[in-house]
């Protein structure tokens, strides 16, 4: 039977303090690290197809993160609720 317990990139993350919604905001964290721009400034993921940075499911994700955050409702979309939101990945070139 294959190993079903899998790290994940929200699991190694400090759970901002305001955060009413645990599970949503891992998963949309987990999604956002998914949907980085690459070096090119395109989604890596293929289900985006090469869309152009920031793909709509990378602003999806953002917009859950936001709203499993306390005072979501009223945050502007620049707030510091998004301080956590994963930093775009940059990889080295080969």
């Amino acid at each position: 039977m294959p190993d079903t317990n899998q790290v994940r990139s929200s699991h190694e993350v400090v759970l901002p303090d305001d955060v009413t919604d645990p599970l949503l905001w891992r998963t949309a964290y987990d999604v956002a690290s998914a949907h980085q721009p690459d070096e090119t400034g395109r989604c890596p993921s293929l289900l985006c197809g090469g869309q152009a940075a920031p793909c709509d499911t990378l602003v999806d994700a953002r917009r859950a993160m936001r709203l499993a955050r306390a005072g979501a409702a009223d945050a502007p979309r620049t707030s510091s609720h998004d301080a956590a939101i994963p930093p775009t990945r940059r990889r080295e070139a080969a």
